[in-house]
């Protein structure tokens, strides 16, 4: 589809960087198929979406959260309320959009997408998770077409149909990074050692305390080793870290607001297995040490299962991970070249670098196929 479509897509994934970054990512997808088509992102004023939105170009909704409880609790009696509100404003928005499709991906204002969208506009789900999460779940109910990053996740289609594996949608300077090509420029933006190993950290945007401590523990076994270490420890968090070897630094930032340049620097990583992480960091070839946070319903491990059955990761307890474990096991790692680029090579293979493309191609589909339902 070329030229001035008047296609009009709404796009829900607000709350989490792991439910925005893959409706953001489609979005470039379907203005890369279509520059006219117009893109509208739902958002709450409280998610991560206030900026990153914007940021991207895209023209953002504001609707009430509905946040789902999950047990018994005082909130679970305001949720019909917070729903009806929250619905209503959101079929305002899709009025006023002319919206032709709703995609939705989980969050906080998912559900009051699917549900505003019913009888009148399409809607397709897509569940990045390796086990479904309630909104999607109930989107899945009135979806034309339903997407999973993996098989097994919980969710299906009507008539209890299997959900199309596609696998997540990342945005293309994370798909299409040229690390070697990349690495010098990324590790003179950093202040890193053009030669030797280096280790990248990162615990989500608000960091994580046992990540933190684990491998800044470790700093002297690290830089004994000969490896550097780029480490975002959260921008509440601070790190002590023991040692400053020049010729194998321990780079220390609150954020990394250049995802594409930490990848390039990298060999390898320590990271929590949200699906968004694991689906980057698979995309670019990076081993990694996956550490699934220890609360949850337990999906950060799955999301990670199938890379690590590939070659290309490690899962480790969060409980186990400490820096006894850094100063063996992961300088093991980034001391065995031909090990790093088996892993590389399987990490990069179990990947979906096309899931944006084909998820923008189901869009416009769904989106030419009549229109509203």
């Amino acid at each position: 589809m070329t030229g001035s479509s008047g296609v009009s897509i709404v796009v829900a994934g607000g709350g989490t960087a792991g439910h925005i970054e893959p409706a953001l990512a489609v979005a470039d997808a379907l203005r890369e198929l279509d520059p006219s088509i117009r893109v509208t992102a739902l958002g709450t004023e409280r998610g991560l979406e206030t900026t990153l939105v914007p940021a991207r170009g895209y023209e953002l909704a504001l609707v009430p959260p509905v946040p789902l409880p999950r047990k018994l609790t005082r909130s679970l009696f305001a949720l019909p309320a917070n729903v009806v509100r929250s619905v209503r404003v959101t079929r305002a928005v899709l009025r006023d959009v002319d919206a032709d499709v709703v995609i939705g991906f989980g969050g906080y204002v998912a559900l009051p997408a699917y549900l505003a969208a019913r009888g009148t506009v399409p809607v397709i789900v897509h569940e990045a998770n390796a086990r479904a999460g309630i909104a999607n779940k109930v989107g899945a109910r009135v979806a034309t077409r339903v997407l999973a990053a993996v098989a097994g996740s919980g969710i299906h289609g009507r008539g209890s149909s299997e959900a199309e594996i596609v696998g997540i949608p990342v945005r293309p300077t994370i798909t299409e990074l040229d690390r070697a090509g990349l690495r010098a420029e990324a590790r003179a933006h950093f202040g890193l050692p053009q030669y030797g190993p280096v280790l990248l950290v990162f615990g989500g945007s608000q960091g994580a305390r046992s990540l933190n401590l684990a491998v800044s523990g470790a700093s002297a076994a690290l830089a004994a080793a000969g490896v550097s270490v780029l480490h975002a420890h959260g921008p509440k968090n601070t790190l002590d870290v023991a040692t400053a070897d020049p010729d194998a630094p321990y780079v220390a930032v609150p954020y990394l607001t250049r995802m594409d340049l930490a990848y390039a620097a990298a060999d390898a990583v320590v990271c929590r297995s949200g699906a968004m992480t694991v689906a980057e960091v698979s995309a670019v070839g990076l081993p990694a040490f996956y550490v699934p946070l220890p609360h949850g319903n337990g999906e950060q491990e799955l999301n990670a299962g199938p890379i690590v059955a590939a070659g290309g990761g490690v899962v480790i307890a969060d409980a186990d991970l400490t820096p006894e474990f850094v100063a063996t096991d992961v300088v093991s790692l980034l001391t065995d070249p031909d090990r790093v680029s088996a892993m590389s090579a399987a990490a990069a293979g179990a990947g979906h670098r096309g899931a944006a493309a084909e998820v923008a191609r189901i869009v416009l589909e769904v989106a030419g196929r009549g229109g509203r339902a």
